[in-house]
């Protein structure tokens, strides 16, 4: 789901591992587990043993380390992804039976499961930017199942993530984006639906 959220294939990896993760993880494949994901590839990939090799074939600098980040699940890990000026900080954990939660995505704390339709949008604090995503949803007749609200603080940049019990037409992401508030949309399929690929938008405004 890193891949999916940072919306290409990074450059540049940094991977922090935690807990369990730390002490067994690269052990026990997880290592090759998440580099894989990075390179688009399903969990269930016969290929995955070999994603370290591939990922530096294909020119991607992976670095890993360990480090206690807090107060957070034992199966955790911090990614650092960048290419060019596209740059990311994603905190994710592994909370059992092939579930996963991004709990963060650079500081603003988020809630991402993968389990349905996903729209993350990054929006400057304004009154009103949140009712304009709400009813784009609205009139394409999709369900919103959860939705949260973030920010830093007041008048700085929010994130709104929005799971939906339907999936959207990929279009939506271009009229989100010509929401005066709104500086970045990208959609996410369900990860059952998707095993891994990206096939969201990850646009600019």
């Amino acid at each position: 789901m890193a891949r999916n959220i940072f919306g290409e294939q990074p450059d540049k990896v940094e991977i922090v591992l935690h807990g369990s993760f730390a002490s067994t993880g690269r052990g026990h494949g997880t290592d090759r587990a998440l580099v894989a994901g990075l390179l688009g590839w399903a969990p269930d990939d016969t290929r995955l043993p070999q994603s370290l090799k591939t990922a530096a074939e294909l020119g991607m600098q992976v670095e890993f380390s360990s480090a206690d980040l807090g107060e957070v699940h034992p199966n955790t890990a911090l990614l650092r992804l960048e290419k060019g000026k596209n740059k990311i900080e994603i905190l994710g954990s592994s909370i059992g039976g092939g579930k996963i939660l991004i709990t963060k995505i650079n500081d603003i704390q988020v809630e991402l499961s993968g389990s349905y339709a996903t729209l993350i949008v990054a929006h400057r604090d304004r009154p009103g930017g949140v009712a304009s995503v709400t009813s784009i949803v609205a009139d394409h007749k999709v369900n919103i199942s959860a939705m949260r609200v973030s920010r830093q603080s007041r008048g700085a940049r929010m994130m709104m993530i929005i799971e939906m019990d339907q999936l959207p037409p990929e279009g939506i992401v271009p009229e989100i984006l010509r929401c005066q508030s709104v500086e970045h949309a990208l959609l996410l399929k369900p990860i059952t639906a998707l095993g891994g690929d990206k096939i969201g938008q990850n646009n600019q405004h």
